[in-house]
């Protein structure tokens, strides 16, 4: 089944999906998500590499890419050196986040419904990307959009459902 112009993201409170819905101005996506550069060959280093990362996707009405707050609390590396801490890289990127949100006038968490997007900030990918694979046992392909760096997979039914 082909992609649709336009992805519903089902609402999930106390899961992946429980800091998305509507504003003033449109939709949201938000979320606290640990990356690495899409060009860091995972190494015995890599807590030094992923980054936590604080992000507010905005979207208008009609689910088009508005603009995205992607800001970076620090390093697993750091986390780990100091992870119970007031200021630690966890508590700093739930401090953002919790900023951004309120600044979202008239915010409600619901289903939301967008088009897909990409950006790269730090040379890490962030957006709803389409996808494909070749369907070897169908001969056919199936497609998919994945929201980058979360990881979470919307393909058909296309009901708003994710996989992890």
């Amino acid at each position: 089944m082909p992609i649709p112009e336009i992805i519903p993201i089902a609402y999930e409170p106390d899961y992946h999906t429980d800091t998305i819905g509507r504003y003033a101005e449109g939709q949201f996506f938000a979320s606290i998500v640990y990356a690495s550069p899409e060009s860091y060959a995972h190494d015995d280093d890599w807590p030094e590499h992923q980054r936590l990362y604080a992000v507010l996707h905005r979207f208008d009405p009609d689910g088009r890419h508005m603009g995205s707050d992607i800001w970076s609390a620090g390093t697993y590396a750091e986390q780990l050196r100091r992870p119970h801490a007031e200021d630690s890289v966890s508590a700093r990127a739930r401090a953002r986040l919790a900023e951004l949100l309120d600044g979202l006038p008239g915010r409600e968490y619901g289903d939301i419904a967008i088009r897909p997007f990409r950006l790269v900030v730090d040379g890490v990918v962030f957006g709803l990307v389409a996808e494909r694979e070749d369907d070897i046992e169908g001969g056919g392909e199936d497609e998919w959009v994945e929201l980058y760096p979360d990881q979470l997979g919307f393909s058909a039914p296309w009901d708003g459902v994710y996989d992890t």
